[in-house]
Parts: structure tokens; sequence; C-alpha cells
């Protein structure tokens, strides 16, 4: 049976990454429609992958049809099945919102197409070195998507993300260098073999190794104190690639950890050298107090939700460390519900700044009864952030939380409460802010007579003050983030689902 698809996810995007700069030499916005297609496509081949590992179970193709050893290999499992469809289903959201909300250069969707490419490449390689150059892909895709805008902050965003991102690449180099150097091989399953019957687990450079990977992609998940490229370019980043960035890019980096250390080194490692997998829960474990702490105290809404990632995403490392069956499940729902509500927290702020122009939690009052709709998405993926059922974000949180004690850490179990009473603690915030909060007195407030206010979709006045009507933002803008949030709640009810289809890779890996 043919699984070419593996390596269609992968080329798709990166081939039809050239042609909006070739069409660009004729044509100047047909960037959006190649990129919309060819997001159409993605959607379609990751529905035979996971129909495929569904029915199959795990599959491989090796490009050229060369051994493992030399060879380049594809893997579609359980997990990167997952993986896949939520980069296929965001990548199209995404770009159905970027319709009205993004910027009109070719060169954009170029760039939002190869960061598309490099992502499914992350999600499906089985071989370490190749997942170094698909990490770089997403990278310099990324640094130029942040730069988007072409204002000052952004380009100094973008600077910090690559030095720092560069620093991380560099150190995941430096540990897969390690691992060769011990085991002559750099395919993940061959490694798998090969390190406990080559040198085995405690030799110094399998040690060093996991070490440097674990740095390394550490600081792609951005956790702390790793996490300080995050805030700058999550904040300065356009509206559209924020929401991509903080759904995949940061999820993609937490993804690569958990493959390498199910993948690659295995839970016997962590049985062999028990400081390397206690440590990497109590790093985790204190990026979820810190970056809760740090969203608190955030005054702009993309700063608090970016800090927010920090401490969720040290929640799903804490879940991969913990190596537990509960903890494992929990971390790959975490990771694919933070993806959803993210994104689409993201392109709910994007909505109210493009219609009123206010970034601030203050400059939130009363604004639930001017944007009904958009502000009721918000509000549910807020709570589903918090953990509240029915949602996703509750399913994860539950099962990680039962990881924990069954793994005989009760101190993650109980930071897991603290962090979502922290969480809490500034969604509700924000909460009274858009329904209880008078807008009367406060500076860029959008204010009960609406005025100067532009046409938002679900309850703007359509009055920019010249008596003219503008409309910054698209019913479609508005139905995404409504159809992102009714999602968000509606997978908090598919438990069973996820047992079912997961429960193979879950037996397979521990």
């Amino acid at each position: 049976m043919s699984s070419s698809e593996l390596a269609l996810l992968i080329a798709v995007p990166i081939f039809a990454a050239t042609l909006p700069l070739l069409a660009g030499l004729k044509f100047e916005s047909v960037g959006w429609l190649i990129a919309a297609l060819a997001a159409a496509v993605e959607l379609a081949l990751a529905g035979v992958v996971v129909r495929r590992v569904a029915v199959d179970g795990r599959y491989v193709h090796s490009l050229g049809g060369y051994p493992r050893t030399y060879g380049i290999e594809l893997v579609a499992d359980g997990f990167s099945a997952v993986v896949v469809s939520l980069i296929a289903v965001v990548t199209l959201v995404v770009l159905a919102y970027a319709r009205r909300g993004a910027p009109r250069d070719n060169s954009f969707y170029s760039a939002f197409l190869l960061l598309c490419g490099g992502l499914m490449g992350v999600g499906l390689t089985g071989d370490v070195f190749n997942m170094f150059v698909f990490l770089e892909i997403v990278g310099l895709a990324t640094y130029a998507l942040v730069a988007a805008d072409r204002s000052g902050r952004a380009a100094l965003a973008a600077l910090k993300y690559l030095i720092v991102g560069t620093a991380g690449a560099s150190l995941y180099l430096v540990g897969v260098g390690y691992v060769f150097v011990a085991t002559g091989t750099l395919n993940m399953a061959e490694l798998a073999v090969a390190i406990p019957e080559t040198v085995g687990y405690a030799d110094p450079l399998i040690v060093a190794s996991f070490c440097f990977v674990a740095v390394g992609l550490s600081v792609k998940a951005a956790l702390f104190p790793l996490h300080t490229w995050i805030p700058d370019a999550y904040a300065e980043s356009p509206d559209t690639v924020t929401a991509y960035i903080s759904g995949l890019a940061s999820t993609l980096g937490a993804y690569a950890l958990a493959r390498l250390i199910y993948a690659v080194y295995t839970p016997a490692f962590f049985e062999s050298v028990p400081l390397a997998g206690d440590t990497l829960v109590a790093f985790a474990t204190v990026s979820i107090v810190a970056g809760s702490v740090l969203a608190v105290i955030q005054s702009d809404i993309k700063r608090m939700l970016a800090y927010s990632s920090v401490a969720q995403f040290g929640m799903i490392v804490a879940a991969f460390g913990l190596a537990t069956e509960q903890a494992l499940l929990g971390g790959i729902i975490h990771l694919l519900g933070h993806g959803l509500m993210k994104t689409a927290l993201f392109l709910g702020v994007g909505v109210i700044a493009s219609a009123y122009g206010i970034r601030t939690v203050r400059q939130y009052a009363n604004l639930g009864y001017r944007s009904p709709v958009t502000v009721a998405a918000i509000a549910a993926l807020l709570l589903g952030l918090v953990g509240i059922p029915p949602s996703i974000g509750f399913l994860g949180k539950w099962y990680i939380a039962w990881g924990a004690i069954e793994a005989g850490a009760p101190i993650v179990a109980a930071v897991i409460l603290f962090s979502t009473l922290l969480t809490l603690l500034y969604v509700a915030r924000l909460l009274e802010t858009m329904y209880f909060q008078p807008a009367d007195g406060i500076e860029g407030a959008v204010g009960a007579d609406g005025g100067g206010v532009r046409l938002l979709s679900d309850g703007g006045s359509g009055d920019d003050g010249d008596g003219e009507s503008d409309r910054p933002v698209s019913v479609g803008m508005v139905f995404v983030v409504a159809a992102l949030s009714i999602t968000a709640v509606a997978l908090g009810f598919a438990a069973p689902v996820f047992e079912s289809f997961l429960g193979p890779f879950l037996e397979a890996v521990l």
C-alpha cells in the first residue's frame, strides 16, 4: 500500500511556497488563493493519515526506497497523526481568517506555506538530524513572519527570536552529534535499539546528548527561563501570525521533545538515569508557576496569553517527563487543546483589535455588549484554558494530574491545581472587565454610544466618525473564532475517542 501521503504533506506546502513569488511577477494578490488551496490539500492528506493510522496502526514511508540506516524515513502513528491533524486544521482556519485580516503581499504567504511544510516535517520525520533541518525551516519562516508588518518593534522581536532560537537549535544539534558518535546512526527506531545494546543508557555521551537535546527543545517550547523570546514575538507580530505560531510553533517544539523521549531515549533511560527525568519535570513544574504568575501581572492581552503559554507548555512537558500512560495521554490531549484554544484566542483578540484598535485588559471594558459573539467565544476559550469542564482544557489537565498521582509526584498535581487558580485569577479579571466594567472614563475603551467605532460583524456601529462605513472585520473572521470555541468545548466529551485512537501508541512506547 502506498504511503506517499506522508511525503506529500511536507512537499505540497514547500512547493506551493514558491508559487506566490513566481506568480507575483504578474499578479499582485494571488498568494492567499494559492495558500488556501494548499491548505485544503493538506487537510485532505491529514485525513488520509488519520484514517490509515486508525485502521492499520503505525506505518512508515522511506523516501526513495532507501534503507533506514542511511535513508530518510517518515513515520505516522497515533501521536504524529494528532499533530499533523492539528497543523492542517489550524493552517486552514488561520488562512480563512487571513482572507481579510492578514498582510496582502505574496511573500507573506510564501513564508506561511514554508512554515507549514517545516511543521509537517517535524511532525513526521523519523530521523533526528532531519528533525533539526525541519526545526530550522520552522525557525527561519517564523522569524520572517514575526517581522511581517515591518515595524521596528516587530523587527526587534524577530531578532530576539532569531538569536534565542538559533542558540536552542545549536544545542539540539550538539546533542544529536553526541548520540551519533555513540551509536553511529541517526534513525530514531535504530537509536532506540542501539543506545541500550551498544553503549547503555548511563553512558556519558548519551546523558550529555539528552541534556543538550532537552535544553535545545525547551527553548523551542518556551519553558521558563528559556522563554524570553515568546512575549515579544507574540505581542509584536501581526495577529494572524501570532495565532499561527502560538498554536503550532512551540507546540511542535514540545512534540519534538516528547518524540525523542519516547522514540529515541525511551522511558528506560529515565529508569537508568532518574536524575534526568526528575530534572526535566522539575524545570517544567517551575515553568508552570512562573508562566502563570507572569500572566497575572500583564495588562496587554497578547502578552498575558503569551505568558500563559509558558505555563501551559510547562504542564505538557511535565506530563511527558512523568512517563506514565495517563500523563502521556494527558500531555498529548493538552498539546492538541492548547494549540486549538490559543489559535482561537489570538484570532479573537485580532478581531477586537481590528474593529476597535484596543489591546489592554482595561480597554476591554463592557465589550461583551458591544461584540457579543466574539467576546462570548473568547470567554468560553478562556474558561477552557482554566480547565472548566466541559472543555478539552479540562480533559488534558485531568489526565496529567491523574498521571502525576500515578507516578508518585503529588507535587506536580498540586502545582497544576495552583496554576489553575492563578489562571482563573487573570481570566476572571478579564471576564469581569468585559461584562461588568463600565467603559466610561477609560481611555481607549469603547463607549456605549459606539462613537468612532468601525463596523464589527457581531455588534459594531459602522460609524468611523465621518459618516462612512468601514468593514475591517468580516463575518468569516468572527465565524472562525466561534467555530474553534465550539470545537474546544465539544472535544471535552471526546475522552473515549482519544483513548481508543492513542491506545496503540501508548502501548508501544510505555
